[in-house]
């Protein structure tokens, strides 16, 4: 009985020590998992973000301006056609300076610049935030900064951490998981409001509303 005993204690003990270890695994493998995971999605959300940013500088180029419209970009970008240039040097007979024109030799389309290779691409997803859920769209603004009594096309781009980082099924532990997206969130966050010189956007965003910029912010994160 006693031997009987002795094995029941042994197994309870093998087991408990299998689940501490199991524990112990768990919480040093679930941060490795979100970061990759969450690196994963910004190489999503960048993607897109770039694709956005070369559609508005190409309806730039076009139009004077940015638009704050999605549907008004996608429909440039499916039907308009930007020139092919090509500058040439030429010399000036009368006193045989050179100087340098611009000759238009053709017209490509806009969707195939943006494309660039990519079969998959698909202009109508321009809008959506990867991994959002439910599906969400980019914040986007645009409009005119002053400059030396000059007005500059400005815009911007953007979605919020908590927007991208949405809690994927399978399983996980949907209150862990927010909590690892807060950490996140505190460890890039900077500053309390747009006019705090230590201010940086809770997410990703390309443009600027204050500035002539068409940069991302990944690289200051």
């Amino acid at each position: 009985m006693k031997k009987g005993l002795s094995i029941i204690i042994n197994i309870i003990l093998f087991a408990i020590i299998v689940l501490l270890a199991w524990q112990v695994v768990k919480s040093i493998q679930a941060p490795i998992k979100f970061s990759n995971e969450q690196k994963a999605r910004e190489a999503k959300v960048i993607e897109r973000l770039l694709d956005i940013r070369n559609a508005e500088v190409l309806y730039k180029n076009a139009n004077n301006k940015y638009t704050n419209n999605f549907d008004t970009l996608i429909q440039f970008c499916q039907t308009a056609e930007i020139p092919l240039v090509k500058m040439v040097s030429k010399q000036n007979m009368e006193d045989s300076t050179y100087f340098t024109v611009y000759d238009t030799i053709g017209y490509v389309k806009v969707m195939d610049s943006l494309r660039a290779g990519r079969d998959n691409f698909n202009i109508n997803e321009i809008k959506w935030v990867p991994f959002s859920e439910p599906q969400q769209q980019f914040e986007l603004e645009a409009g005119a900064k002053t400059n030396n009594l000059i007005e500059i096309p400005v815009f911007e781009a953007r979605t919020p951490y908590d927007v991208y980082l949405a809690v994927p099924g399978g399983g996980i532990n949907e209150k862990e998981w927010k909590q690892r997206v807060d950490n996140a969130k505190a460890e890039k966050e900077g500053g309390y409001d747009e006019d705090d010189p230590f201010y940086r956007y809770p997410g990703l965003k390309v443009g600027s509303m204050k500035e002539a910029s068409t940069e991302g912010n990944w690289d200051k994160l």
